[in-house]
């Protein structure tokens, strides 16, 4: 695999307005990498475009060396389904189902095994065989982290994950993402309006003035 996981080159885009131009950034292994910026600036389109979803008006951005953007449908779903892992501010459960089904639905497509310790280390472990709309928010959003996290990404986008938890939920969040992180050699790429958590990644960014810059 190549030492970068992830490389955006003079990304620029607009909608009624340009958000951002010009914006160049790396993931490399074992990297934690925080986006802020004030609400409107942006910082979530550009994860969006970094993570397959919204392609840029201007620029390129290669995964494994490879552009995003040129791949076909299949190959898109192929690399969401096994090495992206995307984690909403707002966590798209099915609420039907249990917290356990919630977890087999992304591991049964990626073939991977659900690990009693991160489920474990999220606090849920006693809270699988409970029906999605039995659970708090905070709970509902650790489940979609370990449902993420048991595919064993290569690369995590998140955003905003911890903007709807208690300052205690928020700092184990950030545990499990960062142990993870270096446990797996992947990369994190959290967009965040908190500046302490993104403080705990190793490298932050903010977003201001539609220009993006290493906070140093």
């Amino acid at each position: 695999m190549s030492q970068l996981l992830l490389k955006a080159t003079n990304i620029s885009h607009s909608f009624d307005t340009e958000l951002f131009s010009n914006v160049n950034f790396t993931l490399t292994p074992g990297q934690s990498t925080a986006i802020v910026g004030r609400s409107g600036s942006g910082k979530s389109t550009l994860l969006h475009i970094f993570s397959t979803f919204i392609k840029p008006n201007v620029g390129e951005v290669l995964i494994f060396d490879t552009d995003i953007y040129r791949l076909k449908d299949k190959e898109v779903e192929a690399l969401r389904r096994y090495d992206l892992g995307i984690i909403f501010q707002f966590h798209y459960l099915f609420k039907g189902m249990s917290a356990m089904e919630n977890i087999e639905v992304a591991t049964m497509l990626s073939d991977s095994p659900i690990e009693d310790t991160l489920l474990a280390k999220l606090e849920i472990k006693e809270l699988m065989d409970q029906k999605i709309g039995e659970l708090s928010g905070g709970q509902q959003q650790r489940v979609s982290i370990a449902r993420v996290l048991s595919k064993k990404p290569c690369i995590i986008f998140a955003d905003e994950p911890t903007g709807n938890l208690d300052k205690e939920t928020a700092e184990l969040v950030m545990d499990v993402l960062l142990d993870y992180i270096k446990e797996n050699e992947a990369g994190l790429l959290l967009v965040t309006h908190d500046e302490s958590m993104a403080l705990r990644c190793n490298q932050q960014y903010r977003l201001e003035d539609k220009v993006l810059k290493e906070i140093l």
